[in-house]
């Protein structure tokens, strides 16, 4: 895929010093090194090498990326890489896919508490799944879940759930033999959302006790015992979406699946439409008035501040496995679930979304196309680094 005109480096780059700037000490150096790095992804301040055709004067710029997770054009290595390793992990059976969301109150909470708080939803999904299943009014059996945190919304609102995968079946009780799931249903979503509410709840209530969450701005009255009781209370009100989407229709669409959801940041390069007088406009789809495509535009100083609201915190892991695919036993448990299933491994063609990089691109010369391109230097950061050919092949889109 050719790279798209328009890249929120881009936007960053034009419009992020001015939005720091608006808002003086108010933004956390975390975040300011996160667009640093958006910035000079592949650009000469990251250095890079230059590949020289061996029969005429083609030169080819590679620059290094910032490999931050949050960068749109650094996330195709580490999913191919991540894909690579769940392709042997999948089972020969139906998968289905949960998403647990959590009310607007809920949401306000999570933003000022990340850590805590997308650990706590976390958790709570999963072991809402494992509970269920387990229960033998339902499956009876140890499930699976490969969990994926998201925090975004298609307008770049903050709207943090999970994306849950799991095998349609798991290990019985008495670890003797695989329990199936009925064809095309896995639990029931109103059980489901009843009892992930009563976890969450649960735990944020912990937390809360052991000096875990804090509140500034206009939260600042949830500091109070009684006031942050009170408005856990009234979220019992309102709705705890729990929904299943139909199952996959076997292992390599589950992969397919995977390689959009799991390494996706808040937006892609491909969505953005124009940055013009101070304004970004982007695609969105619009989920509430029947999934239609829309437009929106945004001033560029609201949509930087959209995008910093989905900056996880340092260390936080958004993919997390749990039950039988944990990972301290995921290797064991996963050849016990073949035994019982009397299978090897499930058979699956790895074709999913095209992952490679400008390095492994032919090395044909695009320009003659006799020579060969050849790695001749290896620039140091900052090094000014010659003028780009006319001639180039098409680059990746990693995004």
């Amino acid at each position: 895929m050719v790279r798209p005109l328009l890249e929120v480096a881009d936007v960053l780059s034009a419009h992020a010093d001015a939005f720091f700037e608006a808002r003086g000490g108010a933004m956390s150096s975390a975040k300011r090194r996160v667009v640093r790095k958006l910035v000079t992804c592949r650009s000469a301040a990251l250095g890079g090498h230059i590949d020289q055709c061996d029969q005429c004067d083609y030169e080819r710029i590679s620059y290094n990326s910032c490999r931050n997770r949050h960068c749109p054009k650094c996330q195709a290595a580490a999913r191919a890489e991540w894909l690579e390793a769940r392709e042997a992990d999948l089972l020969p059976v139906e998968y289905f896919h949960v998403v647990f969301t959590v009310p607007l109150g809920i949401a306000e909470i999570a933003l000022q508490n990340k850590k805590a708080m997308y650990g706590i939803l976390l958790r709570a999904s999963a072991e809402t799944l494992q509970k269920i299943a387990a229960d033998p009014k339902h499956l009876g059996a140890r499930v699976g879940v490969l969990s994926v945190l998201h925090t975004w919304g298609q307008n770049l609102m903050h709207h943090p759930h999970v994306h849950c995968v799991v095998p349609g079946g798991g290990i019985s009780l008495e670890g003797d033999k695989w329990v199936p799931c009925r064809p095309g249903f896995f639990l029931p979503v109103k059980v489901l959302s009843k009892i992930f509410r009563g976890k969450f709840l649960a735990m944020t209530r912990r937390a809360f006790a052991q000096g875990e969450l804090s509140f500034q701005g206009h939260l600042a009255r949830l500091n109070d015992a009684d006031a942050f009781d009170a408005h856990l209370q009234a979220t019992y009100a309102t709705d705890w979406v729990v929904y299943a989407k139909p199952p996959f229709g076997g292992a390599g669409q589950v992969l397919r699946y995977l390689a959009r959801y799991t390494h996706r940041v808040a937006i892609s390069n491909r969505r953005l439409v124009s940055l013009e007088n101070g304004k970004v406009k982007f695609r969105w789809k619009d989920y509430a008035h029947g999934n239609r495509h829309r437009t929106m535009s945004l001033d560029a100083h609201e949509f930087i501040r959209r995008f910093l609201l989905h900056i996880l915190p340092k260390g936080f892991m958004r993919i997390r496995h749990f039950g039988f695919l944990a990972n301290a036993c995921r290797t064991e448990q996963l050849r016990r679930c073949r035994k019982l299933l009397g299978c090897s491994r499930a058979n699956v063609p790895v074709d999913i979304a095209d992952n490679s990089s400008p390095d492994d691109q032919p090395r044909l010369c695009p320009s003659c196309r006799t020579g060969h391109l050849i790695r001749c230097d290896l620039p140091q950061p900052g090094l000014r680094l010659p003028k780009q050919p006319t001639v180039q092949p098409a680059l990746i889109d990693t995004s």
